[in-house]
C-alpha cells in the first residue's frame, strides 16, 4: 500500500486578476470557473487520489497566516472526509520553503509518504483524467523518482516555462526529463509545439518527502537549514501550525524550479514527466479566464447582471450592478464595488501594472476590498465622508470580535437581523432587531453573536480619524494583536 499525503500550496496575490483578485482576498478564493473556488476545487481533486493501492493521509494546505480564517471557512464549506492540517507562513518566502515545511510535517510520523504538490489556484476541466494522471504519477514516484506533470501544449505559449523530455513512456506513462527551459520567444515555442517532445511546466509534481528534503540540501542547503530552524521553533494550534515569525522572515525566497528543479537533469536524481491532458489552465490573467469558460455564439462569457449589444469575444463580469457593453470586441470589463477594469484581452497580462501604481500611491485598493472578510464575518464600507463612516457588519453565529477601543471614534450599532450582545465598559446586554446602542469613545466594548443565524447590523462610526489601525485590542479568540 502507497501512502500518499497532498500538499497545496496556497500562496500568490494573483495581481493580473486584479479588480477581483487582491492581497486580503486572492485568486485562490476566488469562483472563476464554476461554483465552488479554486482552492476548494484543488482540495476536492485531492481528496480522490485514493485507489486500491493508494491510502491518502491528511491534506497540508500551505498559506499565509493572513490567510487562515478564509481558507478553514472553505474548507469547512465542503465537509470532506479526511482532516486538512494547516502550514502557516508567517511572510511570503515562495514555494521552496513552503514545500520543505510540508515535507517536515509529512516525516513527523516516521513515514516517508508520496507528497501531491499542486498550486490552489488552477483550473482542471477534466477531474478524472487529471486523478488517474496523479495516480500514475504516485505510483512511478513510490519507484522514487520524482514525476513533475507537463501540459500537452496546444498552442505556442511564451508565457509558460517549458519541459523537455525524451525516450518512449514507461508502463505509468512517463518520460526521462532532459531540461527546463524558460518561457520562450514566440518562434521557439512554436518549434516546441511542432517538434512534440515538449510539455508546459505547471508546477504539479509528485516526490517522496525525503527526496525533497534530500535534493534541498544538496542544492540549496541554506534555504533548508533555515526551514528546519523556523520549524524546530513552530507553534500549534489546532489544525494550525506555524513556524517562527522572526526565524522564517530570514530563510531565502525562492522558487522550487530555480531552487532544485531545473538543476536536477543529470545530476543522479531520478526525474520522469508525465503528459497531462485534462482541459488545464492556470488563469494567469483575464485572458485565460475567457478560455476556461464556456462563452456564447458570440464567443462572450459574462457573469452578474450584464447587457449586451453588438458585443463579441469579451469577458464581463459584474459583481453589483448593470454593467452594459455596446459594440465592443475582445474586451475584459469587470466591475467590483470599489473598481472598474476596462483592458483589451490581448493585455490582460499588462493589469499587474495597475496594481503596482496603486501599491505605489498606497491605495487600498490594491489589497483590500469594500467587502473585508474577519475571521468572525466581514464587514462592508457602503458610505463615508470627512467625520463618518458607514459599515453593513455580519457576525457568525457564536463568534466575537475583540475586546477593543477606540481613540478617536464613537460608533452606533443598528441591529437588523439577529442578536447581539454588546459589552460596553462594564455592562453587557442583549440588542435584538430593529434595536441599537451608542459606543463613546475611548470605551472598551465587544460584539458578539450568540444566536444561530448570522447577526447583521449598521454601524456609524463619528470622529476625527477613521482608520482601520485605530484599534486596540484586549482580547481576541483569534490571536490576534
Amino acid at each position: 500500500m502507497i501512502l500518499a499525503q497532498s500538499v497545496i500550496l496556497c500562496g500568490g496575490a494573483g495581481t493580473r486578476l486584479w479588480p477581483l483578485s487582491r492581497a486580503g482576498f486572492p485568486k485562490q478564493f476566488l469562483s472563476l470557473a464554476g461554483d465552488r473556488s479554486l482552492f476548494q476545487e484543488a482540495l476536492l481533486r485531492a481528496s480522490a487520489l485514493t485507489a486500491g493501492d493508494i491510502r491518502c493521509h491528511e491534506t497540508l494546505l500551505v498559506t499565509h497566516e493572513d490567510h487562515r480564517f478564509l481558507a478553514l471557512d472553505q474548507v469547512h464549506e465542503l465537509a470532506l472526509p479526511r482532516q486538512a492540517r494547516f502550514l502557516l507562513e508567517p511572510s511570503a518566502r515562495n514555494t521552496a520553503a513552503a514545500l520543505t515545511l510540508a515535507a517536515l510535517q509529512a516525516l513527523e510520523e516516521g513515514g516517508d509518504p508520496v507528497l501531491v504538490v499542486m498550486p490552489a489556484d488552477h483550473a482542471v476541466g477534466q477531474t478524472d483524467a487529471f486523478v488517474d494522471t496523479l495516480q500514475r504519477a504516485i505510483r512511478e514516484a513510490d519507484e522514487g523518482h520524482w514525476v513533475i506533470l507537463g501540459i500537452t501544449p496546444d498552442r505556442p505559449e511564451t508565457g509558460y516555462g517549458y519541459i523537455h523530455f525524451s525516450g518512449q513512456p514507461d508502463a505509468h506513462g512517463a518520460h526521462d526529463v532532459v531540461h527546463f527551459m524558460e518561457k520562450p520567444d514566440e518562434a521557439t515555442a512554436r518549434r516546441y509545439l511542432e517538434e512534440g517532445n515538449y510539455a508546459w511546466n505547471g508546477g504539479i509534481f509528485v516526490l517522496r518527502a525525503s527526496l525533497w528534503i534530500q535534493a534541498l540540501g544538496r542544492f540549496r542547503e541554506d534555504i533548508l537549514v533555515a526551514v528546519q530552524e523556523a520549524w524546530a521553533q513552530r507553534s500549534v494550534d489546532g489544525v494550525f501550525t506555524r513556524p517562527d515569525r522572526e526565524t522564517y522572515a530570514q530563510v531565502p525566497a525562492e522558487s522550487v524550479d530555480y531552487a532544485v528543479l531545473e538543476h536536477c537533469p543529470g545530476s543522479g536524481i531520478s526525474l520522469r514527466m508525465i503528459p497531462l491532458v485534462a482541459q488545464w489552465n492556470d488563469l494567469g490573467a483575464w485572458d485565460a479566464v475567457c478560455q476556461a469558460n464556456a462563452g456564447d455564439a458570440q464567443g462572450n462569457v459574462v457573469r452578474g447582471d450584464v447587457l449586451l449589444s453588438d458585443t463579441r469575444n469579451s469577458l464581463v463580469h459584474a459583481s453589483h450592478r448593470l454593467v452594459s457593453v455596446v459594440g465592443v470586441d475582445n474586451l475584459v470589463v469587470v466591475e467590483t464595488a470599489d473598481a472598474v477594469l476596462v483592458v483589451d484581452r490581448s493585455k490582460s497580462q499588462q493589469v499587474k501594472q495597475v496594481v503596482v501604481a496603486l501599491q505605489q500611491s498606497q491605495r487600498e485598493e490594491h489589497c483590500l476590498h469594500r467587502k473585508v472578510h474577519r475571521p468572525w464575518g466581514w464587514y462592508d464600507s457602503i458610505d463615508e465622508g470627512e467625520r463618518f463612516k458607514v459599515k453593513r457588519i455580519q457576525v457568525k453565529p457564536k463568534a466575537s470580535l475583540s475586546l477593543q477601543m477606540h481613540h478617536h471614534r464613537a460608533e452606533h450599532w443598528i441591529v437588523v437581523q439577529g442578536t447581539a450582545e454588546v459589552t460596553c465598559g462594564e455592562k453587557k446586554f442583549l440588542l435584538h432587531e430593529n434595536q441599537s446602542t451608542y459606543i463613546p469613545q475611548g470605551e472598551q466594548h465587544r460584539l458578539a453573536n450568540p444566536g444561530t443565524i448570522p447577526l447583521e447590523i449598521i454601524e456609524v462610526q463619528s470622529g476625527g480619524y477613521l482608520g482601520e489601525d485605530d484599534i486596540v485590542r484586549y482580547g481576541d479568540v483569534y490571536g490576534r494583536q
